[in-house]
């Protein structure tokens, strides 16, 4: 939300004579705490904010945009229903202001923050100035969002809900020309009960872009049982990719189209990143995009914070990642074991949806390219009354059926010490999940 009020800002610019800049728009907001780098950001781009809910600092919006965190008893929300305010969910003001005629839309379990950063970065290298919001803070010259003149757009399509009011997904509201589908593995338990009413979501989006470009990898293909779009994949696909080469300093690989091929090198780390790649290169020259500068762009593109983000290199390489789900995490493990000889560590923390029972199944054997798993205490989220959720010992207990290494430790400094007590040479540890680990990371690195 903060990057869409950043965008707002800054696309209502204007430079005076003296060279001073006004606003032609006054963005303001309200959240439950603020905290850097967000509040520091808001900061840096002249935004007005505060915490907690108070009618009076609300002034007269014209428009408001109303999150998730709102609840049906939050006073704010109260006062734009009594005062008719017009008013949008998140996903609802991108589909107004945000989304336009040439509309990529890149979707799917995993991988869409990084496909739909890096497309943005392609078309941007390109000249072509996209409208963009990315799910994630990009290591490139890019904001999280933008907002242009531009008859182009890429967005991230998320499957989550899209407000308290509307459980449809977010992309739902996204009008796409152009679809880019990375992966379909059943998530958000919390939103999704069965695998069936998840996987039907992502079915129906499909059949809505039959007769778009659909970039759809082979994986998503399988599951979704359709027999029609672009595909990519390591095998009988549109665009082909083989000859994977990792090491600690990141891929190279060819992709093969029509008899040609193309030799692409990347400095990002992760097997599963030659999909995401392999699908934008694909979406790119579809639209076509000159094959040299969109594998010159691939080149110097840094993916996004907390993808395989190498934070600390003492006293051994420390990583962050937001994988929350054990799907993410087998993907993410299976890059550290085959450039790391020694331990690999991996401490996990679940998001909402996979700390329900019905996640379970999908622990099994998600940890196997870990020497040592670590769950540490689980910060609390927001849940219904009737909820049934994993706690810290139930999940570590779920992941030992497959796993021989697995402790809780609810103690965050107990937690640190015992990973600088297991720590050997060529070694790795990595934090997996959504929330920010309490400060462990940069402890395990004052050695």
């Amino acid at each position: 939300m903060s990057a869409l009020a950043i965008a707002f800002q800054k696309r209502g610019n204007k430079k005076l004579p003296d060279g001073s800049l006004v606003s032609g728009y006054h963005v303001t907001g309200s959240d439950k705490g603020f905290y850097p780098p967000v509040s520091t950001n808001l900061e840096k781009n002249n935004i007005e904010f505060y915490p907690g809910w108070h009618v009076n600092n609300m002034g007269n919006p014209d428009i408001v945009v109303v999150g998730n965190v709102a609840s049906s008893t939050n006073p704010e929300w109260l006062y734009v229903q009594k005062n008719n305010i017009e008013h949008y969910s998140y996903p609802e003001i991108i589909a107004k202001f945000l989304i336009k005629k040439n509309s990529i839309v890149c979707a799917g379990t995993y991988g869409k923050s990084t496909t739909s950063a890096l497309m943005t970065w392609i078309l941007s290298e390109a000249g072509m100035d996209p409208n963009y919001m990315i799910g994630g803070i990009p290591q490139n010259d890019l904001e999280p969002a933008k907002l242009t003149d531009s008859d182009w757009s890429i967005v991230e399509g998320d499957e989550y809900k899209s407000a308290r009011w509307d459980m449809r997904p977010k992309f739902a509201h996204y009008s796409s020309s152009h679809l880019l589908l990375t992966a379909v593995k059943w998530d958000h338990a919390d939103i999704y009960p069965t695998e069936a009413l998840y996987i039907d979501t992502f079915k129906k989006l499909a059949e809505k872009n039959r007769n778009n470009l659909f970039i759809v990898s082979r994986q998503a293909k399988k599951v979704l049982d359709i027999d029609f779009g672009i595909s990519y994949g390591p095998e009988d696909d549109d665009y082909v990719y083989k000859n994977i080469q990792l090491d600690k300093t990141g891929i190279q690989f060819t992709i093969f189209h029509k008899q040609k091929e193309y030799v692409i090198k990347s400095p990002t780390l992760g097997t599963y990143m030659v999909d995401n790649i392999t699908a934008c290169f694909a979406m790119a020259h579809q639209i076509g995009l000159d094959d040299e500068m969109i594998i010159d762009a691939i080149a110097r593109f840094k993916n996004i914070k907390r993808r395989l983000e190498k934070r600390f290199e003492t006293p051994c390489d420390i990583y962050d990642d937001i994988a929350h789900s054990s799907e993410k995490v087998k993907s993410i493990l299976s890059t550290l074991k085959q450039v790391y000889t020694g331990t690999v560590i991996a401490v996990f923390e679940p998001n909402t949806g996979n700390r329900k029972p019905e996640s379970i199944p999908g622990y099994d054997h998600a940890f196997d390219d870990a020497t040592i798993v670590i769950i540490p205490r689980l910060s609390s989220v927001k849940q219904a009354e009737d909820d049934i959720t994993l706690d810290g010992k139930q999940l570590s207990d779920v992941i030992k059926k497959t796993h021989n290494d697995v402790r809780f430790i609810e103690d965050d400094e107990l937690l640190v010490q015992t990973i600088k007590q297991e720590i050997k040479k060529d070694s790795a540890v990595v934090f997996l999940g959504s929330h920010g680990f309490r400060g462990m990371i940069e402890a395990v690195s004052n050695y």
